[in-house]
């Protein structure tokens, strides 16, 4: 039996899909659309991009979780990335990772339970010249400190 989420989910799912045509070359532009519209990309949502362009679901799965950044997790509102790449590394990324997991309480992969925050790493954000660096919703804070990332993270606690 179908839920009332499932069911928005499929249907706005479908009408995203009706914009495309039903050609396998669709498949990581219509995931890009759907991870937009839902903030991940719901195994509803898998389904009907199955039946949409008649390729296996265990196909799109494969896809979806060879790139970094689909996700098949709801995010939170805010989603904090730390770059864990070469140049960031070196300059003291994994502190600030530490540190973002203890200030939010959750751990890397995890979403706050009120929804707010999400916490994940990256391997390049393309910004190595200000390494460290940090992202909120992918807005870069690059030559981050930990005193930077908990006043960033503060400001964001604070908004609704």
């Amino acid at each position: 039996m179908e839920n009332c989420m499932d069911k928005k989910v499929r249907e706005e799912t479908k009408e995203l899909l009706s914009k495309f045509k039903r050609t396998k070359d669709n498949l990581i532009v219509i995931l890009e659309e759907v991870q937009t519209k839902f903030g991940y990309i719901p195994k509803v949502a898998q389904l009907e991009i199955s039946e949409y362009l008649g390729i296996p679901v265990a196909e799109i799965y494969g896809v979806v979780t060879f790139y970094s950044r689909f996700t098949t997790k709801p995010k939170g509102k805010y989603n904090v990335s730390i770059c864990l790449g070469t140049a960031c590394f070196v300059k003291g990324s994994k502190e600030l990772l530490e540190r973002a997991k203890q200030k939010l309480g959750i751990e890397e992969g995890e979403t706050s339970k009120d929804g707010k925050f999400s916490l994940d790493s990256t391997r390049c954000v393309g910004a190595c010249g200000l390494a460290p660096v940090f992202t909120i919703n992918n807005e870069v804070y690059g030559k981050a400190t930990v005193k930077k990332l908990d006043e960033v993270i503060d400001e964001f606690m604070k908004k609704d």
